[in-house]
């Protein structure tokens, strides 16, 4: 694909001094290219229970974004700027990551080949997440990794009456419930027991924590199902995040919708990273028989 930028985004993050040095440096070598340059420091994380999703100082009219940080942070930016269908680029600060992908090291060798047109991207897919109380809409966001429904640390354990489509799943009584997309499925997903599912896929996972009955088991649904989850009777001290950044607290008889949405994320892939690579590396496959191989 050639899509050589005649403008680009930076959203670095927040309160960290690596990332507005580094931010500081990648505007002055696009300047330097004559490519326009707009910047914005992604703030901590907003209060619970705020309802609306976050505006962007970044116009909708800059052709790509680049994301200084680690998945948290370019989770925060997908929030931001996703919905306007920018594609994003992640440059990882610290680790390896499965969304920022790229180490700061090979930043400049990678990102002169995206600037002469050298790029690949992919369509992850996003869900769409509302809260009806009462009947009305109190809490709607758009979230690229999962919705989450916890109870608190002293918190019994909750009653959750779910239906796919209109038709009746079952009560899981459990300490939450993960809603997943596959670019999410590497996150509380799989601490949860849930499956892996290949990042450009189309499917929603539905994971429980800690299910009080051991037979409720993680369920893989087509992309197009619609999700309802009904809270039981004494739901206290219970909260649904989207991306485990953003939260809002429910009660008995809210009902929550999720969906596949509309939007969809546009991520920037790194040209020497494959996605078996970094699962080798973050989950750190082989090892222990390849340790004991080499004695």
């Amino acid at each position: 694909m050639t899509n050589i930028p005649k403008s680009v985004g930076i959203i670095f993050k927040h309160d960290f001094e690596p990332a507005k040095r580094e931010c500081q440096r990648l505007k002055d070598w696009f300047k330097e290219r004559g490519i326009n340059v707009y910047t914005e420091e992604m703030t901590s994380s907003p209060a619970l229970n705020q309802f609306l999703e976050e505006e962007t100082i970044i116009p909708d009219t800059v052709d790509w974004v680049v994301v200084l940080g680690g998945d948290g942070t370019l989770l925060g930016a997908a929030r931001k700027v996703g919905r306007y269908g920018l594609p994003i680029l992640g440059i990882n600060l610290g680790g390896l990551g499965f969304l920022t992908e790229i180490p700061l090291k090979r930043l400049y060798k990678d990102i002169e080949k995206f600037v002469t047109g050298e790029i690949t991207i992919e369509t992850r897919l996003m869900l769409q997440a509302s809260i009806l109380r009462n009947s009305e809409e109190k809490c709607r966001f758009s979230v690229l990794n999962d919705v989450v429904i916890n109870k608190g640390a002293l918190a019994r354990i909750v009653d959750l009456m779910v239906s796919i489509d209109g038709r009746f799943l079952t009560t899981f009584r459990a300490d939450g419930l993960i809603i997943s997309t596959p670019t999410g499925s590497t996150g509380y997903n799989l601490s949860a027991g849930g499956p892996i599912i290949y990042p450009d896929l189309e499917a929603l996972i539905l994971a429980p924590i800690c299910p009080f009955t051991l037979t409720h088991r993680p369920i893989i649904l087509p992309d197009k199902s619609v999700i309802e989850i009904e809270m039981g009777e004494n739901s206290e001290q219970v909260t649904l995040t989207f991306d485990g950044q953003v939260g809002f607290d429910l009660i008995t008889n809210d009902r929550v919708i999720i969906s596949k949405s509309e939007k969809k994320l546009k991520l920037i892939k790194s040209p020497g990273q494959d996605y078996f690579d970094i699962l080798r590396t973050k989950l750190k496959w082989g090892e222990s028989s390849y340790n004991e191989t080499n004695r």
